[in-house]
C-alpha cells in the first residue's frame, strides 16, 4: 500500500481492509468501515440479485496491512484479477481498485478511444 494511502488507512481503519471481486474485472479493496456499509448495501438486496450478492460477499476476504504496509492478497482473488505480475492501485472514493496493470491499460484504452458517456455531455473539466 503507497505511504500516502497508508497513513489514512491506518488511522481510520486500523489497517484492516476487506478485498473481494468487482464485476469488471478487478479487486475492490475496501477500508473495513466502508466494507461494512458496502455489506449492508449489497445485503440488502432482493433475491433477484441473489448471484451477485454471492460474488461480491462470498468472495470477500478480511485482511490486515502488516507495519511496512504490505497486505496479503489470496491466491484465488489474484487469479479472478488476472494478477500475475505487475498491479495498478486506483482511488475511487470510498475504496480502492486493484487491477493487473496490462488490463487495466487495455480496457483504458478502449474506452478512451470510444465516445465519452452521455452523463460527461453537461459536466465542466
Amino acid at each position: 500500500m503507497p505511504t500516502r494511502h497508508r497513513d489514512v488507512l491506518s488511522a481510520t481503519a486500523a489497517g484492516q481492509l476487506t478485498i473481494t471481486k468487482h464485476p469488471h474485472g478487478c479487486l475492490m479493496v475496501f477500508p473495513r468501515p466502508e466494507w461494512e456499509k458496502f455489506r449492508e448495501r449489497i445485503a440488502a438486496l432482493p433475491m433477484s440479485a441473489q448471484w451477485w450478492k454471492r460474488v461480491f460477499l462470498g468472495n470477500a476476504m478480511d485482511v490486515d496491512m502488516d507495519g511496512t504496509g504490505r497486505v496479503l492478497i489470496s491466491p484465488e482473488l489474484r487469479a479472478a484479477a488476472g494478477i500475475t505480475r505487475d498491479a495498478l492501485l486506483l482511488g475511487m472514493g470510498n475504496h480502492f481498485e486493484l487491477w493487473d496493470k496490462a488490463t487495466y491499460d487495455a480496457k483504458e484504452a478502449e474506452a478512451t478511444q470510444g465516445e465519452m458517456p452521455d452523463v460527461f455531455q453537461d459536466f465542466s473539466f
